[in-house]
């Protein structure tokens, strides 16, 4: 049984037993979140939501919060003498899907 859930107006899969990791959102760490915006839910049936699937909502635990890898942003102007390099490091949530809730 898998869903797929909006954070934060992005689309993830989720399923139980799997971690995920979304844009950062405040919550605590170790705390448990409710994520309602359920957009397909997979199980003996697919239901498809128009726009989310009433009733549907997926139980998760914060686990940590993390940075993802270095990324470089380079600009340059050719024949300009112009250079600037910039590093970008993205935070992100880790969710542990503990169960799916459907109706």
């Amino acid at each position: 049984m898998y869903a797929v859930v909006e954070i934060n107006g992005k689309q993830y899969r989720a399923e139980k037993g799997a971690t995920i990791q979304v844009d950062r959102f405040d919550a605590e760490k170790g705390s448990s979140v409710s994520l309602d915006k359920v957009l397909v839910l997979s199980g003996d049936s697919v239901k498809v939501g128009t726009p989310y699937v009433a009733g549907a909502s997926i139980k998760a635990t914060v686990q940590d919060e993390i940075k993802g890898d270095k990324l470089i942003v380079f600009k340059y102007k050719p024949k300009k003498d112009y250079r600037v390099t910039q590093g970008h490091r993205q935070r992100y949530t880790v969710l542990k899907v503990e169960d799916i809730v459907g109706a």
